[in-house]
């Protein structure tokens, strides 16, 4: 008998997040008919789990958590596979008043020892009660909860234990909801603390940004432990009462086009969102083959969202390209900005605009003077993320803290209700980016132009490649392990290539003149990076005392980065 999926249209009045809790909104969200679904690799669907179904499933593991000796605050680590079992420990957690900690899944790098090492990271950070997990991890996720000395249990196990009624506690619009992870470094992670008032707020300003309307539907293989996964397209849908289907994101790796077939198929679907790398892969999966319009329909597509990493202009133009024959409108791109600390979104586009982008001088944005003409100037497309996204402020400052007026380019930082309260358990951390009258530096370098944000690149350090954030001390990290380096050889950072795409780049001062020495240590250390993280990179063997420090004695990365690409840091010339 075939699956049938939860309705798109509901009689229940759409309500937009404006709710004190997150448990008050599935509480609501479950009087309606809709709800998730679950597809298979190929996009069949296997399981419709209501609202209903999944409230029901929740107040079960309240009920278990209770009884398992959870209190309020305790923090309960989920490994965030995409299924029904997750999205009901989330919501159970939160009912019992615990804080669910998103944890991620094993990737196709770095092997076993390395996903039980960024567990127990994040564990260590988090300090849970307990690590619940899919049966299937039970060895690495089991041993990485054994590390850290906490209990690790499979979802199984625990759906076995009983589960009888008591009294849940009256969780409160300035409570803690959740802690996200997603975009610290793995190796000194910090937890997001994120309020039921914070996450609602930014819930209700995606419905109003996105103009959600009662014959909306999302389509989703985003991951649960990112905050664009997490937050856009689980907790937006509950929260907004949206009918939303699912693959895994590991599926939509292996067969990206069952993403467009998922929402060719599912005529509803009006809503999906993805990084750039997402329709990159598409158009370039696709090719040159001329059935794109018998096998696809996107012409119901009107908010392609796009987020999470830098947005490149001629890969959304390929997209178009590709697949215009499908119905794709250009003007249904819908690009925006954000990040875990802000909840998520901090600017959206406004419906139809499409991708909007200004050409800004490259002296600008590498924080150069307008009156440097000593030679010609070169260009880069800078795309609009389009206006705040409602109680959000955004205001652009120079490195003095000074206010920037229009088209000045500097850091980033917003203020609102959606902003977090804190790194959990790091106030120095906290006070190095949130200020006592709630602005947050963002890291990221833009500037505002008519009432519309324009993001130029990242102060902070962080690379990100085909949406996922490599932090340089991860990489760095991964080097010093490697006999004969130690902390302050190593300096990695982003740079672009001619084709517009970002690759890191790792210098790391050599002390050794043999040349056969240095090809093999180069080797080493590309081939250590790659199994810690999962990137390619390049790496160039610099002299002794090269890299350049602050005036505290730091690494300076950027100085670093400024010095390599001027060519004012010649590395050693070592034969390919």
């Amino acid at each position: 008998m075939s699956v049938i999926p939860t309705p798109t249209a509901d009689s229940l009045p759409r309500r937009f997040a404006d709710f004190a809790t997150l448990g008050e909104a599935l509480d609501y969200a479950a009087q309606g008919r809709r709800g998730l679904n679950f597809h298979d690799p190929r996009g069949v669907l296997t399981h419709a789990y209501t609202y209903a179904a999944l409230r029901e499933d929740a107040l079960k593991a309240a009920h278990r958590l209770i009884a398992h000796g959870v209190k309020p605050e305790d923090r309960i680590a989920l490994v965030a596979e995409t299924g029904p079992e997750f999205a009901a420990l989330f919501f159970g957690a939160v009912y019992a008043g615990a804080w669910p900690v998103p944890l991620p899944l094993p990737t196709s790098f770095g092997g076993r020892d390395a996903y039980i090492d960024q567990l127990s990271v994040q564990l260590k950070s988090s300090d849970p009660a307990m690590l619940l997990y899919p049966a299937e991890l039970s060895g690495m996720a089991g041993a990485a909860a054994e590390a850290c000395g906490i209990e690790g249990l499979d979802w199984n196990s625990f759906a076995a234990r009983p589960a009888p009624e008591a009294p849940l506690p009256q969780a409160q619009s300035d409570d803690i909801a959740y802690l996200q992870y997603s975009s610290g470094s793995t190796r000194f992670p910090h937890g997001v603390a994120v309020t039921h008032h914070a996450l609602l707020n930014n819930l209700a300003a995606h419905s109003h940004g996105m103009e959600l309307c009662d014959t909306d539907r999302c389509v989703s293989w985003l991951p649960w432990y990112h905050d664009m996964g997490l937050v856009g397209c689980l907790l937006s849908p509950v929260a907004n009462q949206v009918s939303t289907d699912y693959l895994k994101t590991e599926d939509f790796a292996r067969r990206p086009l069952a993403w467009l077939d998922l929402i060719s198929r599912n005529q509803g679907t009006t809503m999906s969102y993805s990084p750039t790398f997402g329709y990159d892969i598409c158009a370039r999966r696709i090719g040159s083959q001329s059935k794109v319009a018998e096998r696809f329909d996107l012409s119901r597509w009107r908010i392609a969202g796009n987020g999470a990493d830098m947005i490149r202009p001629d890969v959304m133009q390929a997209f178009v390209d590709a697949f215009a024959d499908a119905g794709f409108n250009a003007k249904s791109f819908l690009p925006s900005y954000g990040l875990a600390e802000a909840t998520l979104a901090v600017s959206i586009m406004p419906p139809g605009e499409g991708i909007v982008v200004e050409l800004v001088e490259e002296n600008l944005l590498a924080g150069g003077g307008r009156e440097e003409r000593d030679r010609p100037q070169r260009y880069r497309s800078i795309v609009n993320c389009g206006k705040p996204a409602r109680d959000m402020e955004i205001a652009i400052r120079a490195e003095d803290g000074r206010p920037l007026a229009e088209r000045e380019i500097g850091k980033v930082f917003c203020r609102g209700p959606s902003v977090m309260v804190g790194y959990f358990r790091d106030e120095e951390a906290t006070d190095a980016c949130l200020s006592p009258d709630g602005w947050l530096d963002t890291g990221d370098m833009g500037y505002v132009s008519d009432g519309y944000v324009y993001i130029v690149g990242r102060a902070k350090d962080m690379i990100i490649i085909n949406g996922r954030n490599h932090w340089p001390q991860d990489i760095e990290w991964a080097v010093e392990q490697l006999p004969g380096f130690k902390a302050g050889d190593i300096a990695a950072f982003s740079i672009t290539t001619p084709g517009g795409e970002e690759t890191p780049a790792v210098l790391v001062q050599c002390r050794t003149s043999d040349t056969e020495e240095r090809s093999r240590l180069r080797d080493e250390i590309r081939d250590r990076v790659r199994a810690i993280t999962g990137i390619n990179c390049v790496v160039e063997l610099v002299p002794p005392r090269t890299l350049p420090r602050t005036s505290s004695g730091k690494l300076s990365r950027a100085k670093a980065r400024n010095l390599y690409l001027s060519g004012e840091i010649q590395p050693y010339d070592i034969a390919a």
